[in-house]
């Protein structure tokens, strides 16, 4: 166990993390007295894939060409001069 008080903790935070990750024990002190013990903290178990794990976008649905409407919503059609926009009504 090695014991460091605060002001020393502050200086070599980033050496005292990677002793604590290798596997010593680190106790911070204020006048002697121990605070707090640095620890790693234990790995987070993998997420277990979920309803989308199959689920895959088919080719042809990227690769085929867009509508004229949505070809004109892309191009800014329906948009104002900032770029906002407008009501499908306002626009035809």
């Amino acid at each position: 166990m090695t014991a460091i008080n605060i002001a020393e903790a502050k200086a070599k935070l980033s050496e005292l993390l990677d002793r604590a990750m290798s596997g010593e024990e680190i106790v911070i002190a204020r006048a002697g007295k121990p605070l707090v013990r640095l620890q790693p903290v234990a790995d987070k178990p993998r997420r277990k894939r979920g309803a989308w794990r199959n689920w895959e976008i088919p080719d042809d649905v990227m690769l085929e060409p867009l509508s004229e409407e949505d070809l004109a919503w892309s191009e800014g059609k329906y948009s104002d001069e900032f770029g906002i926009t407008r009501h499908r009504k306002d626009s035809e």
